[in-house]
């Protein structure tokens, strides 16, 4: 292992950790190298930040395209191919390394280097934002620190040993390259091939930007670009249109419209945007500053609004019609339970004998008939009973509007010859049991019938009846002496 001071570069240790096989290749402005990377924080447990072979794929960089971490290059051109050096580099060359790792991520996984449709420069993107997405970057951006690079260089290739990328040119060639990317996505555009064409568009944009990097924000030159970026941009859009990328339209637009509030084309393709979204209120502002901006757009505005307004009600009746239809889904799904549910056996109505009403006359009678044995058999004797005070020859006319529960037993319808004292006790206590039963307490709630109602009621000079078959209308023994 051998360490140095490298001659001319401040801050920076380098430990060999692998000698290259190969003698030292010869570096030239555009020439791209390949190599694998491992940044680690000069703490005791060496900390992993980012490692380029656990992410699957090499780093490649081109000399003198200016890369953002500038010191990359002066490390790679000290080493031979295949070496494997460690690196200590001091915090006034890791300053933009959060900024450098970010895109290295993004590109990792498929996604864009840098964020193109974030209209800041590079040192202004690092301080504007907050948070680049990571936290571990987010730490290192706000507490910068020396760190420790493990590079293997991998392969050196000259200029005119490989086709040059539009990343891999210098900035003048990428000025350059902006009109032709250009004409070459507005032609895919018009043969509709979108897809194509946002590649053609994202390639010069990303041209720009690289080159607006080294621009200071907000001066003659950084405009200049600015404004061909924006172009750029709205022509991306206008492809992600017809690719039904309507969300992604809608963020692209509003970065321009809070960086240039009056992008006319950018607040048009945003409403369009809206439309499709089925945002009504959002579309409509957007056309009216449309309209503001340029009054000239009246017509063309006027035919958006017309078909917006179309659009919303044809949304708002299939809304309609499909609710409806859920509705009814719903309520058709309620009927075949309810249809479902077993039929619960109603309970047993009690018959006419066990009504409570019924039971409580039925005690009255039978209580009645009990002081009436008593009575007879002081009277007569105890062999006398109440069956044989009662006889055959005087039997009582059934009344139709008798109750079911007051049944005569041939007991109760005859009844032998009895003396007046006993006759006269028995219509006594027949009289207060009448009264009692007809007071509304005792009231019996059956109704009569009609043609019950129609008929005389039997006089109570021709009936005779017996306890047990007594009822309101019907209270007074016959053959009153």
């Amino acid at each position: 292992m051998e360490e140095s001071v490298m001659l001319g570069a401040e801050g920076i240790k380098k430990t060999i950790l692998h000698g290259g096989t190969s003698e030292k290749p010869k570096f030239i402005t555009g020439t791209k190298v390949t190599f694998h990377f491992r940044t680690q924080l000069c703490n005791d447990d060496r900390t992993v930040i980012d490692d380029s072979k656990k992410a699957g794929m090499p780093m490649e960089m081109v000399i003198g395209n200016m890369f953002k971490l500038d010191v990359w290059e002066s490390l790679l051109m000290s080493m031979h191919i295949g070496e494997v050096a460690e690196f200590w580099c001091d915090v006034i060359h890791t300053g933009l390394y959060p900024i450098v790792a970010k895109s290295l991520r993004r590109i990792a996984v498929g996604k864009d280097p840098v964020d193109w449709h974030i209209h800041t420069c590079g040192m202004a993107n690092m301080f504007a934002y907050n948070s680049l997405g990571y936290d571990d970057l987010d730490e290192l951006q706000k507490d910068p620190q020396p760190l420790i690079f493990v590079m293997e260089l991998l392969k050196v290739q000259l200029p005119s040993e490989y086709d040059r990328e539009s990343w891999a040119l210098n900035d003048e060639e990428r000025v350059k390259a902006v009109p032709v990317l250009h004409g070459q996505g507005n032609k895919l555009f018009k043969q509709g091939r979108y897809e194509d064409a946002t590649l053609k568009y994202k390639e010069a944009i990303m041209c720009i930007k690289n080159v607006q990097t080294k621009e200071k924000a907000w001066e003659a030159p950084w405009l200049k670009l600015e404004k061909m970026a924006n172009m750029l941009t709205l022509n991306y859009c206008q492809c992600l249109l017809r690719m039904e990328e309507y969300y992604e339209v809608i963020e692209h637009t509003t970065d321009i419209i809070n960086q240039h509030p009056g992008a006319m084309k950018a607040f048009y393709l945003r409403g369009k945007a809206h439309m499709e979204v089925w945002n009504e209120a959002e579309a409509k502002d957007d056309f009216m500053r449309v309209l503001d901006l340029d009054p000239g757009m009246k017509k063309t505005i006027k035919k958006e609004l017309a078909v917006l307004k179309m659009r919303m009600e044809v949304k708002n009746e299939e809304d309609r019609l499909k609710y409806k239809g859920m509705f009814a889904k719903i309520a058709r799904e309620e009927e075949s339970l309810e249809l479902e549910i077993p039929e619960q056996t109603s309970p047993v109505q009690e018959s006419p004998e066990e009504a409570p009403l019924e039971e409580t006359a039925e005690e009255q009678t039978n209580s009645m008939q009990t002081t009436l044995e008593q009575m007879t058999s002081a009277q007569s004797g105890p062999e006398q009973t109440p069956s044989e005070l009662l006889s055959s020859d005087h039997v009582i006319p059934e009344h139709n509007n008798f109750s079911s529960t007051q049944n005569v037993t041939p007991e109760q319808t005859t009844r032998e010859d009895a003396t007046p004292e006993q006759l006269n006790a028995v219509q006594i206590l027949l009289e207060q049991s009448t009264s009692e039963e007809t007071s509304p307490e005792h009231a019996t709630p059956e109704p009569t019938c009609p043609e019950q109602a129609d008929q005389d009621p039997v006089s109570s000079d021709s009936e005779q009846t017996t306890p047990a078959q007594m009822t309101p209308e019907y209270s007074t023994p016959a053959n009153e002496p």
